[in-house]
């Protein structure tokens, strides 16, 4: 029984790493998307970037939520 623990507490650790990048791909595709519809309207004040980012943190916690709930099933 104790050669299966380690090996679920690197199957832990793997999975929530890889939560965590998906959250950080999430927040930098909004935040990237916001800027560069900043730069093609030409806008003083970065509208875009701030909504994008915004709704991009948002969504990445909605889909660690969601796959937390996922996990523990």
């Amino acid at each position: 029984m104790e050669e299966k623990e380690p090996k679920k507490k690197l199957s832990n650790y793997a999975k929530y790493t890889g939560l965590g990048l998906q959250m950080v791909a999430i927040i930098l595709v909004g935040v990237f998307g916001g800027y560069k519809l900043d730069e093609y309207f030409e806008l003083g004040f970065p509208v875009f970037t701030i909504i994008l980012s915004l709704a991009s943190v948002v969504l990445a916690i909605y889909y660690s939520v969601k796959d937390f709930i996922k996990m523990k099933k």
